[in-house]
């Protein structure tokens, strides 16, 4: 099952559309969710206030059930359920997402300022789910025919590969393997220092290739690409994202501090990725706090 959280806004109903066509692609059911605060639903018809929490649930309901039209004009195929739910969007997606293959959100709510990046939701769930997350801002106009997938070569790195992987073969895409290294601090110049480098570079083309080893002869519909480049990570996912129909990334890398829920390359590309992002969370998830 596929969990899509709507809220009425443009992104919102973007994400939808992403999710029902993944869910197609699939072969699985579609959820759609929307969250509201927990009084309305609560409210008795009795209670002060009691029309101001009808109205607010029948508004809820009515936007739930057209999203949920939306998804099923698109691919009437897919069994499409809906839920309203109360309570804090960050923390019931993330409960709610535990028995699903696959999260997915808009990178913008209806309470997002204008001008950010990121709204609080996509922020709020990734890092906390056991399951991916994708973050949809935009999808490109016409396909690539190509995913990308970030490595590192860390352990926590593993469920991302397997998902770009599997996401690549259904697509029939390409998948580009992209690793991206810092050059080492060399004191001086000269032939010595240039065969640093190179070893360096070699070292560094060596662990993509290790890492991706068995991949291919799980996958031999997938076609590889592999693309190790000196640079920032998050600037050279950036720039690959722009000509990808997914971009595919571990929640936490071999920098980042254990504990973290998010690392810092992941962090970023939520704000900057310019296709469907997806985080994939390590082995050891750490779940919902």
């Amino acid at each position: 099952m596929i969990l899509v959280g709507v809220d009425g806004s443009r992104a919102g109903l973007a994400a939808a559309s992403w999710a029902v066509r993944e869910a197609g692609l699939r072969g699985t059911g579609l959820r759609v969710v929307h969250i509201m605060p927990a009084w309305p639903l609560e409210m008795s018809e009795d209670a002060p206030h009691a029309d101001v929490g009808r109205w607010m649930r029948d508004g809820a309901a009515s936007m739930l059930a057209e999203a949920v039209k939306r998804v099923q004009e698109e691919d009437g195929r897919v069994q499409v359920e809906s839920r309203l739910l109360p309570g804090d969007p960050r923390l019931v997606l993330a409960e709610a997402a535990k028995d699903a293959e696959l999260l997915v959100v808009g990178s913008h709510g209806l309470g997002g300022f204008r001008g950010m990046l990121l709204g609080s939701v996509p922020l709020g769930v990734t890092g906390r789910t056991t399951c991916p997350v994708a973050v949809i801002r935009s999808s490109p106009a016409q396909p690539h025919g190509e995913v990308v997938v970030g490595v590192d070569g860390s352990p926590t790195g593993v469920p991302a590969l397997a998902f770009a992987f599997a996401e690549a073969s259904l697509r029939g895409a390409g998948l580009r393997a992209v690793h991206a290294w810092h050059l080492p601090v060399i004191s001086g110049w000269g032939p010595s220092a240039l065969s640093v480098a190179e070893e360096a570079a070699e070292g560094e083309r060596r662990l993509l290739s290790e890492a991706l080893a068995g991949w291919g002869e799980s996958h031999p519909d997938v076609k590889v690409i592999e693309q190790v480049e000196c640079g920032h990570p998050v600037d050279v996912l950036k720039y690959a994202s722009a000509q990808a129909d997914l971009l595919v990334v571990g929640s936490r890398g071999r920098g980042d501090l254990t504990g973290l829920l998010l690392g810092s390359v992941s962090h970023s590309l939520l704000h900057h990725a310019t296709c469907p992002l997806v985080v994939s969370p390590g082995p050891a998830a750490p779940g919902l706090l």
